[in-house]
């Protein structure tokens, strides 16, 4: 059974040319278009098998924020539709859902009423998350005042803490000390352990190969290939090759003494 069915999606973004007020009244003039299309995502399509961890791999603007956003629902597709069977956590941007006002604790009761737990529920996992999220000192104070990171463990950790069957990770483990993320890495195992859906996108592939079964590589919004984890992150690298840096090399003038 598929956990995520994507068939035939398509989205068009669309932008203002950058012209000048002279450029614009001519534009107008001349009835040319006035607006810049953008074709983010063009026909894609796969499925995840329900207790599947699945990898989206791209480079920058291949589009798989755009992905996510359209699986989330938090943007619509112009074309194509998408079946979800279970309900959905986007990790997308993490300190996108607290309230900056709010202090951690208060976020956390906020967030989890929101995702529809009970009184019951929200204090039998408060301690998990706050443990988790290791702000036991901090947990009282109000967000705005925590740093990047601060935040990103306190959104990861409400949202690996609500139960749910289809989790999306987008880039959200780039932030936090490499600790931490290992903890993260650890935890998304143990949810997929418990059959749960993962669909996560990261520059780091290494963590991948543990985590996700299968992959698939999006360019410039259309999918390239799907396949095994390992044989797909190999044809990504193959495609896309490190640079190596360029050692500059020091030029070392001698002075010759000359003894008179």
């Amino acid at each position: 059974m598929n956990a995520v069915e994507v068939n035939g999606l398509s989205k068009v973004f669309k932008k203002a040319y950058d012209k000048t007020l002279k450029g614009v009244f001519l534009s107008s003039i001349r009835k040319e278009k006035k607006l810049e299309q953008h074709l983010a995502l063009n026909d894609v399509n796969f499925s995840v098998k329900k207790g599947e961890a699945y990898a989206i791999i791209g480079k920058n603007g291949a589009g798989k924020s755009t992905l996510f956003k359209v699986i989330s629902g938090v943007i619509f597709p112009d074309k194509g539709s998408i079946k979800l069977n279970g309900t959905i956590m986007p990790l997308i941007e993490l300190s996108a859902g607290l309230s900056r006002d709010l202090s951690g604790l208060e976020n956390i009761k906020l967030n989890c009423a929101i995702y529809g737990l009970n009184k019951e529920k929200i204090n039998q996992i408060l301690p998990d998350i706050i443990e988790f999220a290791e702000l036991e000192d901090f947990i009282d104070t109000p967000v705005k005042f925590y740093s990047s990171g601060m935040k990103a463990r306190l959104g990861f950790s409400i949202a690996v803490h609500i139960d749910t069957d289809i989790i999306l990770i987008d880039e959200v483990l780039a932030v936090g000390d490499k600790d931490f993320k290992e903890k993260c890495y650890e935890r998304i195992l143990e949810l997929k352990a418990k059959g749960k859906t993962i669909i996560i996108v990261s520059h780091s592939l290494r963590p991948l190969k543990k985590i996700c079964d299968r992959a698939l590589i999006l360019h410039k919004g259309e999918v390239k290939a799907i396949g095994e984890i390992n044989e797909m992150i190999a044809q990504y690298e193959k495609q896309n090759p490190k640079k190596k840096k360029k050692v500059k090399k020091k030029v070392v003038k001698e002075e010759t003494l000359v003894k008179e």
